[in-house]
């Protein structure tokens, strides 16, 4: 970690040398997804309620899904951007030194601006919780913050997926946009507003459930059973990021150079 954290110093002090351009790009970062949560209060404002779910409950799951995804992209950068390092054979040099591909990866890229999402995700999260009639417990507000650090987790795996997958394909596939941007918005609303198999689908194989449908049930009080048991989903949530790290290690292992 202590190699981590100076890959992260590193590049902080790299792009601030462009101060201008890292403040409006940071900027820019706050107002794109006020666009999508603009779209979501016409939509309420128009119909009311989805499915018995209010405008500021969907708005926390919407900040929550959204402040995951930007620290994802903030921190695990280095593993979306992954297929640049095997086209120009750059994975070759992180392989001789003597840590961790998975810790350079990772540490190979930071986006800063990304705290621009952060900030606008945070405010929409106040908002939406000064406007809940919820009865907060020390469980709950752990709840909360393991909703966000399973989100972070999930994001990433499917980073490292991915990237894993560059291995053989050289180049980065498409598809992974849809379990990545995809599930960003898909997520940002209560999944049973969906068919049953998509519910599942998201609960059962890229569990993003964890992250806001479930346990947010239990932060607003619409479920009655073990706090614990509820407090423990997103922590369930977040154990995906264990098989990804496996493949990525099977990728690692069969990774054969640039050949040039």
């Amino acid at each position: 970690m202590r190699l981590y954290y100076k890959y992260l110093l590193i590049l902080f002090k790299s792009q601030m040398q462009y101060r201008i351009s890292f403040w409006l790009l940071t900027i820019g970062q706050f107002f794109i997804p006020l666009t999508i949560f603009a779209g979501l209060y016409l939509l309420f404002e128009r119909f009311g309620q989805i499915k018995g779910w209010g405008f500021f409950e969907v708005a926390l799951c919407f900040a929550v899904i959204h402040m995951a995804f930007s620290l994802s992209e903030c921190f695990a950068r280095g593993f979306d951007v992954f297929s640049s390092l095997i086209i120009k054979g750059e994975f070759d040099r992180l392989l001789v030194r003597p840590r961790s591909t998975f810790i350079q990866v990772l540490g190979s890229k930071f986006e800063f601006t990304r705290f621009g999402r952060l900030l606008q995700s945070v405010i929409v999260l106040i908002w939406a919780l000064s406007n809940l009639p919820i009865e907060w417990t020390v469980i709950k507000a752990i709840t909360l913050a393991l909703m966000i650090t399973s989100g972070v987790f999930i994001f990433t795996g499917i980073y490292m997926l991915a990237a894993t997958m560059c291995f053989w394909t050289v180049q980065s596939l498409e598809v992974a946009n849809i379990f990545t941007d995809g599930g960003r918005e898909m997520a940002q609303y209560p999944l049973n507003i969906y068919q049953k198999w998509v519910t599942r689908f998201f609960t059962y194989v890229i569990p993003f459930g964890t992250v806001n449908y479930l346990p947010l049930k239990y932060i607003l009080g619409k479920v009655t059973g073990n706090d614990l048991t509820h407090m423990l989903t997103p922590v369930l949530g977040s154990l995906f990021i264990l098989p990804c790290f496996l493949v990525w290690q099977i990728g690692v292992r069969h990774y054969r150079s640039t050949g040039s």
